[in-house]
């Protein structure tokens, strides 16, 4: 030991002789030259000579001595409070995995759940590495209990929403509730005529469909998914009488009862944004659900105009459609619904018949009522009036995440009002806590809101801007 003292190593890291002895008991005990009882009375000793030594704080190494004897300390809380008290990696996303993950073997899910929130919090680093653990640590939890998803950890409950097995369970029970639906419309018996069905899946167009006792005349496919293809059709081959098709494989009528909650719970003046159903025609093998159609294009094709043209959205109109978005937002969680794929692709562009007017922006009077955003494909709807109070959330979206890459590393912003923008990014990609988020998302929309009408020069850019798009998108 004198030796190892005395070395230039020892000197610079008095954490350096230790380590050594720790990793030759730790030898012993697996060869069973020793018992744990040694293991465990060195390492305290370890721990007890450098917790307060500010050059370990953030030490990995000394990490992992105080993990090694919390694993076999009785008393592993605590354990894990003295690290806490003493600071020792606290900024550190280890520090978090590593004690959830022993909390999650021994069964204590709830503690453990807690212990990944208070790393998040806390923005432990590599943060991104920590919420990805915390994802995997929800996903494992949704799924330690079958047919049903859903989990309960202490208070809360955790289930994953677009589960087979948690889907299956709400389609039993809404099926009163949809019998009772206006457009609802059911059936025991397959697709009446499977040549029909290959047209559209071979996206013949004016081909003719019977649904229904309606005849559709099919103008061409307006997207498709993994489970459902949407198609542009006429009812009776009038061509002012343009509907959405979407057809799924299997049949899926949750989508519909979405749109028919959405029907009851917000208010008319706002109901247009959300997309109309008009009725589902439910087939053993698929269903077919007939939706209003709008041909204005998507918020992805305008954010795509002007990256093929190699210009940035002009800070108004990103203002405005932001603004569109986070109202949109605040009234679904108000009333207890969650759209679960919220992304450019299902924001479908809306235009008046008439030209903007100065006045009701603010309101969303006048033509400013028919003018924004409307938001479509309910398949991942949550509503959450089918789950206890308690429910959280958990299940992978297959939505990649988004990053404020200027935020982070501090590089200089595209616009010019940094002050909004941050709060923004702040508050949402954030966000770790289950509370009722309309509160936030309603300041965040007023913050918007009042600086785009502070300024008559900005509401004229952005009349000036929406015109043009709607020329250029319309004719394109």
């Amino acid at each position: 030991m004198s030796s190892l003292s005395s070395s230039p190593t020892s000197l610079g890291d008095p954490l350096f002789p230790w380590l050594l002895k720790i990793r030759k008991s730790t030898e012993d005990v697996c060869s069973g030259r020793s018992s744990g009882e040694d293991l465990d009375e060195l390492l305290y000793e370890c721990i007890s000579t450098h917790k307060e030594d500010a050059r370990y704080r953030n030490d990995v190494r000394f990490l992992k001595i105080c993990f090694l004897y919390l694993e076999g300390s009785e008393d592993f809380e605590s354990v894990y409070k003295e690290v806490e008290e003493n600071e020792i990696c606290i900024g550190h996303s280890l520090l978090y995995e590593w004690y959830a993950t022993f909390l999650e073997l021994k069964g204590f899910w709830t503690r453990a759940h807690l212990v990944y929130q208070t790393g998040l919090s806390r923005e432990a680093q590599p943060f991104d590495r920590l919420r990805e653990a915390h994802s995997f640590f929800l996903q494992r939890i949704s799924k330690r209990t079958k047919p049903s998803s859903l989990v309960k950890v202490g208070e809360a409950l955790f289930v994953n929403p677009w589960e087979a097995s948690t889907v299956d369970g709400l389609i039993l029970k809404i099926k009163p509730q949809l019998l009772k639906y206006d457009g609802y419309y059911a059936t025991n018996k397959a697709f009446p005529s499977k040549a029909n069905l290959s047209f559209l899946q071979n996206f013949s167009r004016n081909k003719i469909i019977d649904i229904g006792g309606r005849k559709y005349q099919i103008k061409g496919c307006a997207g498709q998914g993994g489970f459902a293809q949407v198609f542009k059709a006429c009812i009776d081959s009038n061509p002012d009488e343009i509907v959405a098709l979407k057809v799924q494989k299997p049949p899926f009528p949750l989508e519909f009862h979405m749109y028919r909650q959405l029907d009851r719970r917000i208010p008319e003046n706002q109901r247009s944004s959300f997309g109309l159903a008009q009725r589902v025609h439910m087939y053993s093998d698929c269903s077919i659900l007939v939706c209003d159609y709008l041909s204005h294009g998507t918020l992805q094709d305008v954010i795509n105009s002007y990256v093929v043209v190699g210009k940035s959205m002009e800070e108004v109109l990103c203002m405005y459609y932001t603004v569109e978005m986070l109202y949109m937002l605040e009234t679904l969680h108000s009333v207890g619904i969650i759209h679960g794929d919220f992304k450019p692709d299902n924001l479908l562009i809306q235009y008046p018949p008439k030209n903007l007017t100065e006045t009701g922006f603010h309101e969303k009077t006048g033509s400013w009522s028919n003018q924004g955003l409307c938001l479509v494909d309910w398949g991942r709807g949550i509503d959450l009036s089918l789950f206890p109070s308690t429910t959280q959330f958990t299940g992978d979206c297959r939505t990649s995440g988004f990053r404020c890459t200027e935020m982070k590393e501090n590089k200089p912003w595209k616009y010019w009002n940094v002050d909004l923008w941050k709060e923004l990014f702040t508050k949402l990609l954030n966000s770790e806590t289950c509370e009722d988020d309309t509160e936030t998302l309603r300041s965040l929309r007023k913050s918007m809101e009042a600086f785009i009408c502070s300024d008559p020069k900005l509401m004229d850019k952005l009349n000036e801007l929406l015109a043009k798009q709607r020329v250029s998108l319309c004719s394109s």
